[in-house]
């Protein structure tokens, strides 16, 4: 099974950072964004990691090189960043469903492997992590609709009435009928072929989307108080995990 990292992104809300280095390889608690993306996916058994790159992508390369973990490492450039489907769709070009992915500026401490689980369990199209967030938060973000037992019924971006206050919170597995969907999305207001667009295509033709509810935390790091948050909340963790190894 692949798992793809969507990394291609030239990161300008991190700047100054990436003003010398892409956004994979800004620090979060010591360690290079891409690695904790990385080590999402090889805790769900992907056996192969395909990063889509883009902005300053030798970089990338230079330092991974061809494995991470002994698990191999391909790269896949998006000479263009037209969003998250484009992204994907040259992801695609090498990566073969089921697959796992990830957005490349979260970290997460999550149930990751329940998302899997349920998409196994119920031979779905997409399976996706949601979290319910205020409705001012909806707001501003495409939100899922979505039955009680987890099967989604739609995808609406930044509604003014949100029908829901679940959002998708950058982890996703996808089995064949991604490929065409991310052919046949349209440019979304901004200009660029959103992911989501790409998911509610498959509700509508009528294949089956589940979503999992999120247990734990993810977090997108793209402002400097998010990494801090994020850096303190990691060291808290390996502190607590070693106390704990140590027996006390």
């Amino acid at each position: 099974m692949d798992g793809v990292v969507l990394a291609a992104g030239e990161g300008t809300r991190m700047r100054p950072l990436t003003a010398d280095r892409p956004k994979g390889l800004v620090e979060v608690a010591d360690r290079p964004l891409l690695s904790h993306a990385f080590d999402a996916l090889l805790s769900v058994g992907v056996d192969r990691l395909v990063a889509v790159v883009g902005y300053r992508s030798a970089d990338i390369v230079a330092h991974y090189g061809d494995r991470y973990r002994e698990t191999p490492v391909w790269y896949v450039r998006q000479a263009e960043q037209l969003g998250t489907a484009h992204a994907l769709r040259c992801a695609l070009s090498t990566a073969n469903p089921p697959l796992v992915v990830v957005n490349g500026d979260n970290v997460a401490r999550a149930n990751l492997d329940a998302v899997l689980a349920r998409h196994r369990e119920t031979d779905a199209a997409a399976t996706l992590l949601v979290e319910r967030v205020s409705r001012a938060q909806a707001k501003t973000t495409g939100v899922v609709e979505a039955n009680a037992d987890g099967r989604v019924r739609a995808l609406v971006e930044k509604p003014d009435d949100p029908p829901s206050t679940l959002v998708t919170r950058g982890f996703y597995v996808f089995g064949e009928p991604i490929d065409p969907a991310v052919r046949l999305v349209t440019p979304s207001a901004r200009g660029e072929y959103e992911l989501p667009a790409a998911i509610d295509l498959l509700v509508h033709a009528g294949h089956r989307v589940e979503a999992v509810p999120l247990e734990g935390w993810v977090a997108n790091v793209n402002n400097p108080a998010d990494r801090e948050a994020v850096a303190e909340r990691l060291r808290s963790l390996s502190d607590s995990e070693n106390r704990g190894e140590n027996g006390e």
